[in-house]
């Protein structure tokens, strides 16, 4: 069996009894990486040297404590890391080879003993749904590799899936761990906006990201959660709240659960292969003593528009910084300084970042605020306020956390506004700022995943996961890997 089919519990309790060491597990993923990520491009910068000097160390260790003691892991490549590349998956970071400081969540990760293997890719800037925005390489999806793994996280849920490091962080902004996760058949968790500090996540659009685990198993993204979550004083939006003990929450118990199922999320645009899925999914819960209800988000409709004019201006603001001064590569063909500025900038940046950055600016101009922006952010109060309406009679909200499953490589690429529509049973999530995971209920007839989106009320991740555990233990869709190179021995 490989490795990394066991849970983080399963492995702790191997190392402890002597089975198997660090070492073990950190060769496991190298091993891994080499044998199979030719294939998917989901590594951009790999910490060799550095991950094997900690096994090491762990091994040679009396104590042999942290909950993520020796466990291998990856780290989304806007997650700033000090000795190691952080790149964005842009040019204009491409020489940024030290930021001298460690986010947050890393801190918190290295605290508990976990390794870091290296930096995963994603679309630029953590603009997309694809991959297919990497300015490196596009990264392939592991269940069929003429598909994409989905955006922007997409490395980060690909290596999971691959079997390359056990869980990895991701960002999410409108959908970005999501999506990915369900894409690629894994466990991904948007936490409450304010439970994971974002000191050190380069920023996209402020209000919106947030930094969570992916996971092979809903137990393993519990874990992780406990570790990477609480107050931090660098991150002013990080709220003050006990962290709870998620996985003490993993009951497998649902009797009396209420389930709202929005009738917007299983309307037109859904595939019917996934709507099926999650019908199938209801019917599980219905069996486990939980009920379900049709309710509504009605403004959700007007949940992309509204993501797109606020996420983008705030990317608008939070990349000027990157200049050719500040931050990033700068041009060698500038004849003065306003020249340097504008071919700084246009050479480092790719199209689907010049988008947004253009976008965004529009609508924070002069005469367009009101009419874009801050119309915006009232739509974002509505459908905050559909959520807390519908929570009222409901303990959470089930639907598909994509409309369709994984899609070829090249097939959207040249068509934004398709792809942003894509993103429909995502975006409504973060605008209101609630807890989200995408765990796996079904496959189509082409063999790709399809994953369950349970949305909970806001710091309540806790009865999320509960939802989701009992319903992966009901089931076995979590156990199935893709077929791709050798076992991850």
């Amino acid at each position: 069996m490989p490795l990394f089919d066991h849970t983080i519990k399963e492995l702790e309790e191997k190392i402890h009894n002597k089975e198997i060491s660090v070492q073990d597990l950190v060769d496991a993923s190298f091993n891994r990486i080499r044998e199979v990520d030719g294939e998917i491009h989901a590594f951009l910068t790999l910490n060799e040297e550095n991950a094997r000097q900690k096994a090491k160390e762990l091994d040679e260790s009396e104590e042999k404590s942290g909950k993520l003691f020796g466990m291998p892991l990856g780290l989304k490549d806007n997650i700033v890391t000090k000795g190691l590349r952080t790149t964005c998956a842009s040019q204009i970071l491409d020489n940024f080879h030290d930021p001298l400081y460690d986010a947050t969540v890393v801190q918190k990760l290295q605290n508990e003993n976990g390794i870091t293997i290296g930096k995963l890719n994603m679309d630029e800037f953590a603009m997309g749904s694809t991959n297919e925005n990497s300015s490196y390489t596009p990264v392939r999806n592991p269940w069929n590799t003429d598909h994409v793994p989905g955006g922007s996280s997409g490395g980060s849920a690909a290596a999971v899936a691959a079997g390359e490091v056990l869980f990895s962080l991701g960002s999410d902004t409108g959908g970005s761990i999501r999506q990915p996760a369900a894409f690629c058949g894994v466990v991904g968790m948007k936490p409450t906006y304010g439970r994971v500090s974002r000191f050190g996540l380069v920023a996209f659009a402020s209000s919106l990201d947030q930094i969570g685990p992916i996971t092979r198993t809903v137990e393993d993204n519990a874990r992780v959660l406990e570790v990477i979550s609480g107050l931090d004083p660098m991150d002013a939006t990080s709220v003050n709240l006990d962290v709870p003990k998620f996985t003490d929450a993993l009951t497998g118990d649902v009797k009396g659960l209420k389930i709202g199922v929005p009738k917007e999320y299983l309307g037109e645009g859904v595939d019917p292969e996934v709507k099926e899925s999650v019908m199938q999914a209801l019917k599980v819960y219905e069996s486990l003593g939980a009920t379900w209800e049709e309710v509504s988000i009605p403004h959700a409709k007007y949940a992309v528009a509204a993501y797109y004019l606020l996420s983008s201006s705030e990317a608008s603001a939070n990349l000027a910084r990157f200049d050719g001064v500040r931050y990033g590569v700068r041009t060698k063909n500038a004849d003065n300084m306003i020249d340097m500025f504008k071919k700084s900038r246009s050479e480092g940046f790719g199209e689907e970042v010049k988008r947004r950055i253009m976008l965004g600016t529009f609508a924070l101009s002069s005469g367009y605020y009101d009419a874009y922006y801050k119309k915006a952010q009232k739509v974002r109060t509505l459908i905050k306020n559909d959520f807390e309406k519908i929570f009222e009679n409901y303990d959470v909200i089930i639907g598909p956390t994509t409309p369709t499953t994984a899609y070829k490589v090249g097939e959207k690429i040249n068509d934004p506004l398709l792809m942003y529509v894509n993103d429909i049973t995502t975006i409504p999530v973060n605008l209101a700022g609630a807890p989200a995971i995408t765990v796996p209920c079904g496959f189509s007839e082409n063999g790709l995943p399809i994953g369950l989106q349970i949305i909970g009320k806001h710091f309540d991740e806790s009865t999320v996961y509960r939802t989701a555990h009992a319903f992966e233990q009901a089931t076995d869709y979590h156990t199935k890997r893709p077929q791709l190179g050798g076992a991850n021995k």
